[in-house]
């Protein structure tokens, strides 16, 4: 798909399957730290040692807390429609015997999306959250590592969420669709 932009440039949107016969052809590697937003191919910051950490900590946390009643998906690509494959650092998945073995999850197979943010913590607040919100991804979490929070982002309308909230070391949280399952913050930090 093709768009006009000023000075008769076009810019070209890939879509989704674009991009996988990218990677087929050897365009792109499994190397590559990229994600398809909006049609545009985004390079991902490298992972540091904090930001792996957290994710390690957040999955551990999940796993424990969430059991059998979900999917813990850790830094595997989600498809939110045919222009988006983001991938997450963490998502709660409704539980399928086959692992999403045939297609990747969509919004309605998604019961959280987690972000942990260091140096993507501008690119998570003002790229993901209004695409996570723009697909109605029920609830997302931001982790802020530098501030020691989690903003919690539910009821999805357009490109925003209604429900904002930031919690604080020492708070517990729990999933929307999966009340019973609760995590401190220091879990996901």
């Amino acid at each position: 798909m093709l768009f006009r932009m000023p000075g008769g440039i076009e810019k070209r949107r890939f879509t989704v399957d674009e991009y996988y016969a990218m990677a087929r052809a050897g365009i792109l590697s499994e190397r590559d730290r990229v994600e398809l937003i909006d049609g545009q191919i985004l390079a991902m910051t490298p992972i540091g040692p904090a930001h792996a950490a957290a994710v390690a900590r957040a999955t551990q946390a999940l796993m424990r807390s969430v059991a059998d009643r979900a999917i813990v998906w850790t830094q595997n690509p989600i498809r939110v429609d045919a222009f988006s494959e983001p991938q997450p650092d963490l998502a709660l998945l409704r539980p399928r015997k086959d692992f999403y073995r045939t297609a990747h999850p969509g919004p309605v197979d998604i019961l959280l999306v987690v972000e942990i943010g260091d140096a993507s913590l501008r690119y998570d607040r003002q790229i993901k959250a209004p695409l996570y919100a723009r697909y109605g991804i029920v609830e997302y979490w931001l982790v802020d590592l530098a501030a020691g929070t989690v903003t919690s982002y539910s009821s999805s309308e357009g490109a925003g969420y209604r429900s904002v909230a930031v919690h604080a070391r020492g708070e517990i949280l729990a999933p929307i669709a999966l009340p019973a399952c609760t995590l401190t913050v220091e879990d996901l930090i």
